[in-house]
């Protein structure tokens, strides 16, 4: 009769690794999408690789609830849907962001349209902070992540919730406050980065998996 997995120990599974290596596409798309924005200049091109950053993020959300989901029913918990569903929300955020941005070199009058765009791409560090902070809950109490991971993330989480809830500040007076939301979003790359490594090592053949080491993650209970 096959094992029983432990409380807290992550299933191994191909599609595991499927949703880690999803999750490190997802970072490095929206980082390139980024770079082609801001140094190239090139909005069309950015906006053509949004799409796939939206299928791997789902990819990678899936992954997690899969991964977390039988530690957490056994302790009644369900952080990692709160995570899913804020990497679901932020897509559909997103997907209006990037229709606007498309919509705005063939408008009449761009300002109102722009001022929409900057709003809902402020507010959607709301649906980043509820992704990060389901997903790093989940993470570090079914010890797939360690306490530092989870750390950086509620730390991301409250930069980005922050830049939202200051919305109407941000939009109005771009300047310091602007710097919440890109502080959030930089430690969010990097969270995903350890995220997609983390769920590489629990898909992993029992074998080939690595071992956190002692003190690096916190009891389940």
């Amino acid at each position: 009769m096959p094992r029983k997995p432990n409380v807290g120990e992550a299933p191994t599974s191909a599609f595991t690794r499927i949703s880690g290596v999803a999750c490190l596409g997802f970072a490095a798309t929206i980082v390139l999408a980024n770079v082609v924005d801001l140094v190239v200049g090139a909005d069309g091109l950015a906006a053509a690789l949004t799409p796939t950053a939206w299928v791997l993020s789902t990819l990678f959300g899936a992954g997690a609830v899969s991964a977390l989901w039988r530690s957490e029913r056994e302790r009644g918990e369900a952080w990692s849907l709160v995570g899913f569903a804020g990497l679901l929300l932020q897509n559909g955020a997103f997907a209006a962001v990037t229709a606007l941005r498309l919509a705005l070199p063939s408008a009449d009058r761009s300002a109102g349209l722009q001022a929409l765009h900057d709003a809902l791409f402020t507010l959607n560090g709301v649906f980043l902070a509820l992704a990060l902070t389901g997903l790093s809950v989940g993470g570090v109490r079914s010890a797939l992540i360690p306490r530092w991971h989870a750390a950086l993330g509620l730390l991301s989480a409250a930069l980005l919730f922050a830049s939202a809830t200051l919305a109407p500040l941000v939009v109005a007076r771009p300047g310091p406050l602007g710097l919440l939301g890109l502080g959030g979003w930089l430690l969010w790359v990097g969270w995903l980065v350890a995220y997609g490594a983390a769920l590489l090592r629990a898909g992993a053949p029992a074998g080939q998996a690595v071992s956190a080491r002692p003190g690096e993650t916190m009891p389940c209970s």
